[in-house]
């Protein structure tokens, strides 16, 4: 168990909604069920208190960010009108440290898709390598290493709703290898060095690097422009930018860049904030 202080907000529901990350699900009681490379783990927020099980406190605050000054982080990019309404309706969220293999693969799954076909193509990749997670006689699947997808048949992980991303998963698990020497090399530079890294990776395109340095490798000046964000630094920041052109590389970058310029160093916070808040928009 751990008991929350006033002055580190937390919202568990909108941590895990605002579509950061895609294997957890909401249980009857309220809780969340979620798998975690192989970690089966269940968490309840009430109010200020976190109960769970499937990992340690250690494992649970740095995994949820709870070791971090989320009120300053707000307050660095609270800096306008619309990004303040986006914080407030957004109170206590806060961005996961997701492993970094994992976070790869799902933000190479979700290119062209919506979150239900992540999940689903997630859910296919585990249960066919995956290692089995048993508890109360319901078998749950831990996310596959590395070396497993590599070595399978390009057409069982096709199988696996994938489509033509089954074939960059293959070859991204094969440049990946069996150790995490990849991942701490792409941690230890900077943003910009790690986003051209990452982006040498099969089906890593600008979005999707953007997405693993901000999830997988807390470089919160990472900005991934979406569908979404796109319209709403269009209409909300940047004018001039409306057209009805699909999104080019200079368009990008001039998003990204003015959101670094205008919201700072946690301009991926910011990102996650007005993602989040997008429905509630008047």
């Amino acid at each position: 168990m751990l008991s929350l202080t006033d002055d580190q907000p937390f919202s568990l529901d909108r941590t895990l909604t605002c579509g950061q990350v895609f294997r957890w699900h909401q249980v009857p009681d309220g809780g969340w069920r979620g798998i975690v490379g192989d970690r089966l783990i269940r968490i309840r927020q009430d109010g200020s208190r976190l109960t769970f099980s499937g990992a340690g406190k250690k494992f649970i605050k740095h995994y949820f960010s709870l070791d971090s000054d989320l009120p300053a982080i707000v307050a660095s990019f609270d800096r306008d009108p619309f990004i303040h309404r986006s914080a407030e309706a957004c109170h206590g969220l806060r961005l996961i440290r997701q492993p970094p293999w994992e976070c790869l693969v799902s933000y190479i799954c979700s290119t062209n898709s919506n979150i239900p076909m992540i999940r689903k193509r997630i859910e296919h990749i585990a249960r066919a390598f995956g290692k089995p997670v048993e508890e109360k006689g319901i078998t749950y699947f831990g996310f596959p290493k590395p070396p497993l997808l590599a070595g399978t048949c390009e057409d069982i992980l096709t199988g696996c709703k994938m489509g033509y991303r089954g074939k960059y998963v293959k070859k991204t698990a094969c440049d990946v290898g069996d150790t995490d020497d990849w991942a701490a090399r792409i941690r230890s530079l900077p943003y910009e060095p790690a986003r051209r890294e990452l982006m040498k990776f099969s089906g890593v395109g600008p979005k999707a690097a953007d997405c693993i340095l901000l999830f997988a490798f807390q470089k919160y000046e990472a900005f991934p422009v979406d569908v979404w964000i796109r319209r709403i630094m269009r209409e909300r920041y940047l004018p001039a930018l409306v057209s009805n052109t699909p999104l080019s590389s200079n368009e990008y970058n001039a998003i990204r860049r003015f959101a670094r310029d205008h919201f700072g160093e946690y301009c991926g916070y910011a990102q996650e904030y007005l993602y989040a808040a997008r429905e509630e928009d008047p």
